[in-house]
């Protein structure tokens, strides 16, 4: 019985742990690696055709963007996860392979232009989303769930997400079980719509986030709507627009709550009428997709307006942008508004052209909501950066920059000591992940010297027996390296499918002997016609 960490380890994203329990092979996350990275990640240590289960801690794609790549190499199996993360899965999977062919199909125009020969395939496809969808497996939070003989699995809400939990893993071989409790990224308290973490009871071993493991939010609750309304009446009286960068999903819903309470008690004098754009489609169907769940995942503020008749996150004003006509028209209408669009890290999609037309307006206001990671262009313009490029075209940062303080999904350093110490008894070891390379080595020395918590920050291809407690392997940090220039993703395309294939050939081992002469027969033929000289 063995884990193996592979991502998000001394860093933030690209969230992936591998667990074997005999011959199955598990696992938690696969997660797509966002902004710059300090550190290599290793390979997985099966092919992804041998893969067996994927758990899933929720939908945000730092944890579930990898899915369909895994599919596209031969993942065949179930992916477990609540029935809102399925839910919401449903549409960011697609969202995300939407985007990967999007840049494949501009970074081939752009090649044209430059008579470079080099043609660019996207990550994965449409269908390779598609796909990984139809493996999810919809799970109901606090039921135990019998996943093989071998292993058992419940969810508990962690208050992160809707539908985002941690997951208690009973793994049991050769009539020994160890439970293993994967957090998941810990919500942050007293959030609007979503409930608080609920705590776990026993574990032998945790794997725990640590993203603010080195910070605080604040001793008090921040006044939100205060600050908010601040930043929206300063900016209205400028006669310009607050642009708000935003995750569609979690975030963006989080804004229209404070909004429709500030519309709902005309705060902003003077423009009391003022109109709210929401022009991201994936921010649009995940609000559905939060109105679909409200009974098992809203908290009990948000249920005291539902059942009141009143929808939380709608009001008079708010205005929905789909297509692309009606995002563009956005920035010629002349009143002062408030324009929510995605990404919350501005890498992609809407948000760069909203940028575009109001970062160098003096009258305007870029509003943070969110963390930015390293290397992103919202990092870039947080810490001050003067000037950026955006399609190509620099663009003077006049506009102010603010951030709302204390708006995290993410628990603070007190929240996550909160959390690992509700367990009744202290684990034999808590494994310190998804938090950048100081934060996790910080955390990890509070656990241990303050706390009196076995704790340790693996880095990624560190391998542990979880029958004797020992380590397999402890992997030193390898820094990222260069990518080669020149190096087809067609031909990369071509030995991930040739992976697939040796994974598949172990898979019929002990078939009919007539059935695998045939498929050695169809193998060759293919060679036979692609082989060269």
């Amino acid at each position: 019985m063995e884990l193996m960490f592979i991502g998000a380890d001394h860093e933030v994203t690209g969230s992936c742990h591998y667990l074997r329990v005999g011959e199955k092979n598990i696992l938690v996350d696969y997660g797509m690696e966002q902004g710059s990275q300090a550190f290599e990640n290793c390979e997985l240590p099966v092919e992804p055709a041998l893969i067996d289960y994927v758990f899933l801690t929720h939908a945000h794609v730092d944890h579930s963007g990898m899915l369909p790549l895994l599919y596209a190499r031969g993942f065949r199996g179930q992916i477990y996860a609540t029935v809102a993360t399925c839910d919401l899965c449903s549409i960011m999977l697609r969202d995300c392979a939407h985007i990967q062919m999007q840049e494949a199909e501009w970074k081939n125009r752009k090649a044209k232009r430059t008579a470079s020969n080099a043609v660019i395939e996207p990550l994965y496809t449409m269908e390779d989303a598609d796909g990984a969808i139809k493996r999810l497996v919809p799970c109901e939070y606090e039921r135990e769930v019998t996943v093989c003989d071998e292993v058992k699995i419940r969810f508990t809400d962690i208050g992160h997400l809707l539908g985002s939990s941690s997951i208690e893993v009973w793994a049991t071989e050769d009539g020994v079980t160890r439970k293993i409790v994967f957090s998941g990224d810990i919500g942050n308290y007293d959030q609007p719509l979503i409930k608080d973490p609920k705590l776990t009871e026993d574990a032998d071993y945790v794997v725990m986030e640590s993203t603010y493991g080195d910070r605080l939010h604040g001793n008090e609750k921040p006044d939100y709507i205060g600050e908010l309304t601040k930043i929206l009446k300063t900016t209205f009286d400028r006669g310009g627009n607050v642009v708000i960068p935003s995750f569609a999903v979690g975030r963006t819903q989080e804004m229209l709550y404070f909004l429709r309470r500030i519309k709902a008690e005309r705060l902003v004098e003077g423009h009391e009428d003022f109109v709210v754009y929401v022009d991201s489609p994936l921010a649009v169907e995940a609000t559905g997709i939060f109105q679909k769940n409200e009974f098992d995942c809203f908290d009990e503020e948000a249920m005291e307006l539902v059942n009141k008749g009143i929808n939380p996150i709608a009001f008079p004003g708010l205005r929905l942008a789909i297509t692309s006509e009606e995002s563009k028209a956005i920035n010629f209408e002349n009143e002062p508004k408030v324009i929510i669009s995605a990404s919350g890290m501005c890498e992609a999609g809407r948000i760069r052209h909203h940028l575009k037309h109001n970062l160098w307006r003096p009258e305007c206001t870029i509003l943070f909501v969110g963390y930015q990671a390293v290397g992103t262009l919202g990092r870039a313009i947080v810490e001050g950066a003067e000037e950026v490029k955006l399609f190509g075209e620099p663009i003077e940062i006049r506009a102010q920059i603010m951030k709302l303080a204390g708006m995290s999904g993410h628990a603070d350093k007190n929240g996550l000591l909160n959390w690992v110490k509700g367990f009744t008894q202290k684990p034999k070891k808590v494994f310190v992940v998804h938090g950048e390379d100081s934060v996790c080595k910080l955390f990890t020395e509070c656990l241990k010297i303050e706390h009196g918590i076995s704790a340790y920050a693996p880095y990624s291809g560190t391998r542990f027996d979880l029958i004797d407690g020992s380590f397999l392997y402890e992997a030193e940090p390898v820094a990222v390296k260069k990518k080669a220039h020149g190096v087809s993703d067609v031909f990369a395309r071509l030995l991930a499918s040739g992976q697939r294939l040796i994974a598949v050939i172990h898979k019929n081992e002990g078939g009919a002997n007539k059935d695998l002469a045939k498929f050695a027969d169809q193998i060759n033929s293919l060679c036979d016609k692609w082989e060269r000289e």
